[in-house]
């Protein structure tokens, strides 16, 4: 006799009595019902996929400050672009410090100072990579507000452990004109 693989024969002690039980088919994997295209398309309604958008959802209130932004960009993708010729290793980092900076500090002033835009454009500046949130977490609290970057606070950047020159006052320094090594700041100490 035949028997299909789903079934199975049940032998009893006594050798005169066979019986065989047939048991329901097992359901195909999902694999093989992926690879029947009538089966595919109903599989494939059962669970559709999210759609993502490359689109950025921009707050309210980001047509106030998107020119000045772009303007900034702008800056930024020139000082990239500029030429080193004739210049230090340093001083070729100096310009694009500068933009970053600039930029930070006018998200900011709008946020913090001027209070002109709400927490959550404020956000979005800082996911976006709009402003700097670890310089500007430097700037809240006393005795960093002008913090130029956040190089010059950083002991392992320096000599014997210490900051930049810029962040000494300027009343305590011996030579008057100091530029910083890491980004051209001539002092951006508090007490200045």
């Amino acid at each position: 006799m035949f028997l299909s693989d789903n079934a199975f024969t049940v032998s009893s002690n006594l050798k005169r009595f066979s019986t065989t039980l047939v048991l329901p088919p097992r359901p195909a994997p999902r694999s093989l019902l992926l690879r029947l295209p009538r089966l595919r398309r109903l599989v494939s309604l059962k669970k559709m996929p999210k759609v993502k958008t490359n689109r950025v959802k921009y707050p309210q209130g980001w047509e106030l400050i998107e020119p000045t932004l772009r303007q900034l960009d702008a800056q930024m993708r020139e000082a990239e672009m500029d030429t080193h010729d004739g210049k230090r290793k340093c001083e070729t980092l100096w310009p694009i410090f500068k933009v970053s900076h600039q930029r930070s500090r006018y998200v900011y002033e709008l946020y913090y100072r001027r209070e002109e835009i709400s927490k959550e454009l404020y956000e979005f500046c800082l996911d976006q990579g709009y402003a700097d949130r670890s310089l500007i977490a430097k700037w809240k609290k006393s005795g960093y507000e002008r913090l130029c970057c956040l190089r010059c606070i950083q002991p392992r950047d320096h000599n014997y452990g210490t900051t930049c020159v810029c962040r000494v006052p300027k009343k305590l320094r011996e030579e008057k004109a100091v530029e910083c090594v890491h980004c051209g700041c001539q002092g951006c100490a508090s007490g200045d």
